[in-house]
């Protein structure tokens, strides 16, 4: 039985949804990997609670003050980052990673920032060092996207993608058009449910799709872009008078990250598109996702995905867990 400590930077919903399920999933992976899971660190914005032994529930609450040793002390041979995003810097998710990464701990990231920040630069250095760098968890969650691309489709040669990978934006569209209502009636909805963030923006202007689609583009397709290669918008400018016209011409509105090749040159960004029904995007409603790859030889290939959060983005980083401790 080989011995796993795995550390959790970022715990809020998310990071305690990944070790209530990898708590719950431990006998299966000493049963399929040989694998002693321990949950050995959680580490909050100020507050960290480690036990190099492994911590159960009862102690994840009763932090100590974090200090820069957090990876030491907890003994971590993985570490998941599930803290909150920063684009432009990384955030402290950035810092994370490149401890975890330059000291040859794998890595399973959830949080976009820093993949988008720096991703071709956090993806040599897993290399340098022998690292695995997992990024499920921030492309899509549930929806098998950068699997997709990287293990199902290597054979092929990708000649378009499509995506509704933001599934906030979708269902305000998806709200707009069945309700018959202006977007701000839509948001203030979505937000009373929790659909929506408090400050929506990253999702209606396009800017939470446009970095899931830049993390496939250079973890998937080898690529190395910023945010400024992309054209980004959004749905902020949705009007009563556009929904009406769709619904009398038989079309669903979607914002769809997209990426095609013309002559040779990579287009890549995020923009409303419309469908008609007979469309596969025309049936991803509400908070459902979807992503269209056209391929060469295996043609076009959907997949959709409607699952619940936190729970979808914990299975999906588990989901990568599972892919390190099956590599050894």
């Amino acid at each position: 039985m080989k011995r796993w400590n795995v550390a959790i930077t970022g715990f809020g919903g998310v990071g305690r949804a990944v070790a209530d399920l990898m708590l719950a999933r431990r006998a299966r992976y000493a049963e399929r990997y040989g694998a002693d899971i321990r949950l050995t660190g959680v580490r909050r914005s100020r507050t960290a609670s480690v036990d190099p032994n492994g911590l159960a529930p009862g102690d994840w609450d009763a932090g100590v003050p974090a200090g820069d040793d957090f990876l030491d002390t907890a003994q971590a041979h993985v570490l998941i980052e599930a803290g909150p995003s920063d684009f432009r810097t990384g955030g402290p998710g950035y810092g994370y990673m490149k401890a975890a990464l330059s000291a040859g701990l794998h890595v399973v990231a959830i949080s976009k920032g820093a993949l988008v920040h720096d991703g071709p630069g956090l993806r040599a250095l897993a290399a340098r060092h022998g690292a695995r760098l997992k990024i499920s968890g921030a492309a899509g969650a549930a929806l098998p996207t950068i699997d997709l691309i990287q293990h199902n489709l290597a054979g092929c040669h990708i000649l378009s993608i499509e995506g509704v990978l933001n599934a906030t934006s979708n269902h305000l569209l998806t709200e707009m058009m069945d309700r018959d209502v202006n977007l701000a009636d839509a948001l203030t909805r979505a937000q009373d449910a929790g659909f929506a963030e408090f400050d929506p923006r990253l999702d209606v202007e396009g800017w939470d799709a446009a970095s899931k689609l830049l993390i496939l583009l250079n973890f998937g397709l080898g690529a190395s872009l910023t945010m400024a290669d992309l054209s980004v918008g959004g749905i902020q400018h949705v009007t009563p008078a556009d929904i009406h016209g769709w619904r009398a011409a038989g079309l669903s509105p979607r914002l769809v990250a997209h990426v095609a090749w013309t002559d040779g040159t990579l287009r890549a960004g995020v923009e409303l598109r419309t469908y008609p029904a007979t469309d596969p995007f025309a049936l991803v409603r509400g908070t459902t996702k979807a992503i269209r790859i056209v391929t060469d030889a295996m043609g076009e290939i959907v997949a959709t995905s409607h699952a619940a959060e936190p729970g979808a983005t914990a299975a999906a980083a588990l989901k990568d867990l599972e892919h390190i401790l099956a590599a050894g």
